[in-house]
This record gives C-alpha cells, structure tokens and sequence, in this order.
C-alpha cells in the first residue's frame, strides 16, 4: 500500500462534515422553538431589581420612614408596600417618581403595634407575571 494513496483519499470527510452540522443545525433550531414554546424568552426582563431600603420608626407620630439607600433606580408603577403593620388608609403604592437612592417616602402605621408586625416593600415586573419582597421591617416593640 502506498502512502501517499491514503493522504489523497479524502472521500469520508464530506459525509462526516455533513452529519456534524446537520446535527448542530437541529440542536440550535430545538432550542430556540422551545424556549420560545416554553415563554421562557418573556422572563428575561422579569428579574427583580438589586436595591436596599431603610427604615426609620417614629413612634410619637406612628410613621415609618422607608428609604431607598442604594441600588438600581426603580419605576414607582412597580413598587408598593404591604403589610400588617400599617394603616388600613394608607395607599399600597406610596411613590409618586421614580425610585432611586436617597428618596423617602412616609408611611403610616396603626398606633397600637405590639411587636412582629411587618411592612414589605415589594416590586412587581411589568407583566404581572412575578413580584419579589426587596426590604422587610418588623416592629419589636
């Protein structure tokens, strides 16, 4: 057998090539439909943003000071507060502009806490689809 025959023979790349793309083309093709099947494109923007509030607890005045520190600027259509720790009157979505670090908005809260009552500042993606609790504060009394 001469050497120089099997390095010009070059018949069985071709077809091997073929299958390897062939089967990288379906791959791509099945997850593409599927994520788009699934819904899974539509939650990519549905993540929660990454900030950090504080709170500050008058309790002459029973009001409670809620603060954004730092963290992403937050659409104030997607911000509310909950809790059983705060007035029956009070509006869920006390923020009037956009939320960004060092804006305080001024909660009231009922005037007979006596400890283990929470307020959540919850955010909620633009679809409805998901909410999230950024900051939680507990009365102690």
């Amino acid at each position: 057998m001469q050497l120089t025959h099997l390095f010009k023979d070059d018949s069985a790349v071709s077809p091997v090539i073929g299958v390897i793309l062939m089967v990288a083309i379906t791959v791509i093709l099945a997850a593409v439909i599927g994520t788009f099947v699934l819904g899974l494109g539509d939650q990519v923007g549905d993540t929660a943003p990454q900030a950090s509030f504080s709170f500050d607890y008058d309790n002459a005045q029973y009001d409670l000071v809620v603060t954004h520190e730092s963290g992403e600027a937050i659409d104030d259509a997607r911000l509310s507060v909950a809790g059983d720790a705060l007035n029956t009157t009070q509006t869920t979505t006390p923020w009037t502009t956009t939320v960004t670090a060092g804006t305080p908005v001024t909660l009231e809260v009922k005037d007979t806490l006596t400890g283990g009552e929470t307020v959540r500042v919850v955010w909620t993606s633009e679809s409805g689809s998901n909410s999230a609790t950024l900051q939680k504060w507990t009365y102690n009394g």
